[in-house]
């Protein structure tokens, strides 16, 4: 055996055991006469000595060149440690080592294996193999693990069976590009990876399955955005002979489930808001609920004066900061170029401090007087001591761009606590969307996704105002999941593809497969998929899903440390029958 114990469980009780280690080493320290060696593996990190009178020569003499990052197995005696350190689980004890094993030396790392490293990111990404010795990391994968854990003893408790569907399918043509693979057996054509395993999970119910899930790898060939990643992991869901309420109750249920066992956090029921309340009231549709600043429409309120910029607008709108009346010109004048950066894209803010005393104070006294001002504060919920923000201009534009102003804020004033957990459902998107550019109405979610039945009327004569029979989990900010119930007979199926723009021809010939499926007792079915990358992360008190990823992509979809993508060699091009330009 290379070890009879591992360095993170050894404790008083073991003193005068003989153990057997092995590791890396953390670091050392070499007084002349003592050596002191910090051994680390996955489960913690255990303090050997060497000792120049206890032990052997040859054994002391090769545990001077023991450098960081070694690999090296270690026989000894646990013996009580003289300066103990009841920081570390192993702080009360060390191990006198008798016999010394280098299995592996180390080249000096490039940067230092530690909670709190000199290493860059770019620089780990590189070495990612090292990164995932520092705790940081480890314990990051450590919890993904157990969340994975989690979602699989629950949903199997729940009669669910996860079952794995194929990873080379066919592409289509909606939502993100595909990546394709091509086929060397099938000369001119290509697979594409899956971006969600809709139509099979499908397919599952049609086969009478029932309750599928799976823990399942996603790709989307899609312009990157920061914290995004070409790969992502799913924990996708379906039951069949459902409705709205059954995938919701049972999902919230995992969810629930999910924040008592991991964070201890009891929930009750979740509250539920529709997708129009959630632009209106917070201007988009996965609000944060941690903390208010909800919106205040101020058309009523503000555009009876000669204040052009409000009386042209299609929409006027504030938010109140709580306690940011104090706030100094050059603060809110940093604020308005920060609404005014590219990103954000407003062409300036209005302000209102409502300061202590009761008295308001506005960049637009010229325009409004006090009790003008004092409606804008009964509109957005201000108090005394609040600073009141607006903006300006189309509806759409002006919410999102407020959305993002009050996020800015919130995380600026702590508001955005790591350790609190608001899950909200929100319900009636619109079935379908209109998109400028090709100038055809998409679907939201995705083309199998259900109509209200009492909107079905209405995909004839208002299609815009068709809601879909569809919800998302939203949990502090972030959609963590989404789902619908699915169309599940083809003639409903055909008349949303010929909403879509498809060609009777052309929904054959791409979904042809489930059509034909939906002939031979398709039953009613519904499901939701979780991102589970993001899950994990905000479980994990975190923003940034990367550190909860073995091995991720930098923000343009690159692996550093394997170097890819990479060109291949024009043998195999032409085994795939692929010319460059």
């Amino acid at each position: 055996m290379y070890r009879s114990h591992n360095c993170g469980e050894l404790t008083a009780a073991n003193i005068n055991q003989e153990v057997t280690l092995a590791g890396w080493i953390q670091k050392s320290r070499d007084k002349g006469f003592l050596i002191w060696a910090d051994l680390r593996d996955r489960y913690g990190v255990t303090q050997l000595i060497f000792d120049e009178e206890r032990t052997d020569k040859a054994v002391f003499n090769l545990a001077g060149t023991l450098g960081r990052e070694f690999v090296v197995q270690v026989k000894g005696t646990v013996i009580e440690r003289e300066s103990k350190n009841p920081n570390m689980p192993t702080g009360d004890i060390e191990i006198l080592v008798k016999e010394l094993t280098i299995l592996n030396p180390s080249a000096v790392p490039p940067f230092t294996i530690e909670d709190e490293t000199d290493g860059g990111e770019d620089l780990r990404m590189k070495y990612r193999y090292l990164d995932i010795r520092r705790n940081p990391v480890k314990n990051s994968l450590l919890f993904r693990h157990k969340v994975a854990m989690e979602v699989r003893n629950y949903l199997s408790a729940q009669g669910f069976i996860e079952v794995e569907t194929p990873v080379l399918i066919k592409s289509t043509p909606e939502g993100a590009r595909d990546f394709v693979v091509p086929s060397r057996m099938n000369p001119g054509q290509f697979y594409a990876l899956p971006q969600s395993p809709q139509t099979f999970k499908q397919l599952l119910m049609v086969g009478g399955m029932d309750k599928y899930f799976q823990i399942v790898k996603c790709f989307r060939d899609e312009d990157l955005r920061a914290d995004r990643q070409p790969e992502f992991t799913q924990i996708d869901c379906e039951m069949a002979f459902v409705e709205q309420e059954d995938i919701m109750q049972a999902f919230e249920g995992l969810a629930s489930h999910l924040l008592k066992e991991l964070k201890g956090v009891e929930t009750g029921a979740f509250p539920r808001m529709t997708y129009d309340e959630a632009m209106r009231k917070y201007g988009n549709d996965k609000p944060d609920i941690r903390f208010g600043m909800e919106f205040g429409e101020l058309n009523e309120v503000a555009q009876h004066k000669d204040f052009a910029v409000f009386n042209d607008a299609e929409l006027v709108v504030g938010i109140a900061a709580p306690g940011c009346a104090s706030y100094t010109r050059k603060e809110i004048d940093a604020l308005i170029d920060w609404v005014k950066r590219p990103q954000v894209g407003a062409s300036g803010m209005v302000y209102v401090k409502y300061n202590e005393d009761g008295s308001l104070k506005s960049s637009v006294d010229k325009f409004y007087d006090e009790a003008d001002l004092a409606k804008w504060a009964e509109a957005t919920g201000a108090k005394p001591g609040d600073l009141i923000l607006v903006l300006s201009g189309e509806a759409h534009k002006t919410r999102a761009r407020l959305s993002t102003l009050r996020m800015e804020l919130a995380s600026r004033l702590g508001l955005r606590k790591p350790d609190e957990f608001a899950p909200l459902w929100v319900v009636d998107f619109p079935l379908l969307e209109w998109d400028e550019e090709t100038e055809r109405f998409h679907a939201m979610h995705h083309p199998f996704t259900s109509p209200k039945p009492e909107d079905m009327p209405l995909l004839e004569t208002e299609p815009a105002k068709v809601r879909a029979n569809a919800y998302d989990l939203v949990l502090n900010g972030n959609e963590i999941g989404g789902g619908s119930i699915r169309i599940h007979d083809k003639a409903t199926q055909q008349l949303m593809f010929k909403y879509l723009g498809f060609t009777e021809e052309q929904a054959k010939a791409q979904f042809g497969f489930l059509m034909d499926a939906f002939q031979y007792g398709a039953p009613p079915h519904g499901g939701l998929a979780f991102g589970f990358d993001r899950l994990v992360a905000i479980l994990g008190g975190q923003e940034t899903i990367r550190d909860f990823i073995a091995f991720p992509k930098n923000n343009s979809g690159r692996d550093v440390m394997i170097d890819a993508p990479s060109v291949i060699d024009n043998a195999q091009l032409d085994e795939l029958n692929i010319r460059l330009k």
